[in-house]
């Protein structure tokens, strides 16, 4: 019954291996545990406030601005003319929060009645302005 020693008259390699030390080691971080977690656990009892913190997220109104290919101007869906578009985007730009203006143009009018429009809302001072295509 040797326990290597070096006392055994074969010389083969010892293929078993020594337990002992391993469980030495657990045992110092099972008594480093059981000592440590009741400290980490400890806390002063507190009763704190509640509150939430959600934002109030108030979603701003969509406003859809169409340019039909005989240059009508349409807000959402009814016609209006320039100078009613003029007083509408003034409107909308002072109001908080600013509504999106979603702008459409037909592929066949001229370049120049959209950006009358585009025009228009800058003047006013609308910030949020999209544009709306059709995907192939």
């Amino acid at each position: 019954m040797a326990f290597g020693s070096g006392l055994d008259e074969n010389d083969e390699a010892m293929s078993e291996i020594n337990m002992t030390p391993l469980v030495d080691v657990m045992l110092v971080l099972l008594i480093i545990f059981i000592i440590t977690v009741p400290v980490l656990t400890h806390s002063v009892k507190i009763d704190l406030p509640r509150a939430d913190n959600t934002p109030n997220e108030i979603k701003p109104e969509t406003v859809n601005l169409s340019v039909t290919a005989d240059a009508a101007i349409h807000w959402n869906e009814s016609v209006i003319t320039f100078d009613e578009l003029e007083q509408r985007l003034q409107a909308a730009a002072t109001q908080q929060p600013q509504p999106e203006l979603h702008l459409r143009g037909d592929k066949t009018v001229a370049y120049e009645h959209v950006i009358k429009v585009m025009a228009a809302a800058q003047r006013a001072g609308v910030h949020k302005l999209g544009f709306v295509t059709e995907p192939n």
